[in-house]
């Protein structure tokens, strides 16, 4: 039986020492601020991020360079694993899915590449998933096939408090960004696998998130009606400052959904970059394993 290793990036809401006390190898993702190249968690932090932001410094993020992907993947089959399972960000949010699948062709089915189209907390549970089904004795192909089955059994909320860095990337106008400013609009987004779309356009931070409860609510009585509850996932994520703020988002949420045990995961630098500080976000997905 091939010994399969289990691999993921920090888009995850997984870190580098994180993953390795899970049993899951972790690809840090790329941070550009002003210039300069950056991988989180070995030599930028959330903190350095945000203080970014708040200087007005130029952020923005990069696919993982083929040569560093290659290099993570050879040190894994230096540490006796003959086979990878690898799942980077979803291919409708980035191109590191397909250029991943390219280099992987050089390894001769050895690396596969899963396209699950997850992002932050239902990523980190494909991922888990994965290692899962790997200490079940499935081997890499079949795991693949696996997380891209369940891909689409998911979906995220996310209500962004400033649409300052979606303008910056294009996907909002600036004319757009600047009456929502003035209005105290709080876009609402969601994704089920592909990219985000907006969901709602509330006025007011709060008033977002309870409209991402309202959702989730719903999506609970329709896309998972008639799933026991211990099969399905609700976590949730964000990009506040302190301590106390994720707690509350994590509490807010977990009072609405007594039956679940939530967790709350950072959403990584590398999405930071696009929905600015203050986001709130929410994730369902139904587990395999």
């Amino acid at each position: 039986m091939p010994k399969t290793a289990i691999m993921t990036d920090t888009n995850s809401g997984i870190s580098v020492e994180e993953g390795r006390e899970m049993g899951i190898f972790v690809q840090p993702m790329p941070v550009i601020l002003d210039g300069q190249n950056y991988l989180e968690g070995v030599d930028v932090t959330h903190a350095d991020v945000y203080a970014a932001m708040k200087a007005k410094k130029d952020v923005s993020t990069s696919q993982p360079a083929a040569g560093l992907l290659m290099e993570t993947w050879e040190k894994i089959f230096a540490e006796g694993y003959d086979e990878i399972v690898y799942m980077p960000m979803s291919s409708g949010l980035s191109g590191s899915c397909a250029t991943s699948s390219g280099l992987a062709l050089e390894y001769d089915g050895r690396v596969q590449v899963a396209d699950n189209h997850r992002i932050s907390v239902t990523m980190r549970t494909a991922a888990e998933d994965a290692a899962a089904l790997a200490a079940q004795g499935m081997v890499a192909a079949e795991i693949k096939e696996r997380l891209e089955k369940n891909a689409f059994n998911s979906v995220v909320y996310l209500a962004v408090n400033t649409l300052e860095y979606l303008k910056k990337s294009g996907r909002v106008t600036a004319s757009a960004a600047a009456i929502a400013a003035v209005l105290n609009i709080k876009p609402v987004l969601i994704t089920t696998g592909e990219k985000f779309d907006t969901f709602a356009k509330i006025r007011g931070m709060q008033n977002a998130k309870a409209k991402i409860l309202e959702a989730a609510a719903s999506e609970l009585e329709n896309r998972f009606k008639g799933i026991p509850h211990d099969r399905i996932r609700v976590a949730t994520a964000g990009t506040f400052e302190t301590e106390a703020e994720e707690k509350a988002w994590r509490a807010e949420v977990q009072a609405a959904f007594p039956d679940f045990s939530v967790r709350y995961d950072k959403l990584s630098c590398s999405v930071a970059c696009h929905t600015g500080i203050g986001a709130a976000g929410l994730g369902m997905m139904l587990l395999d394993r």
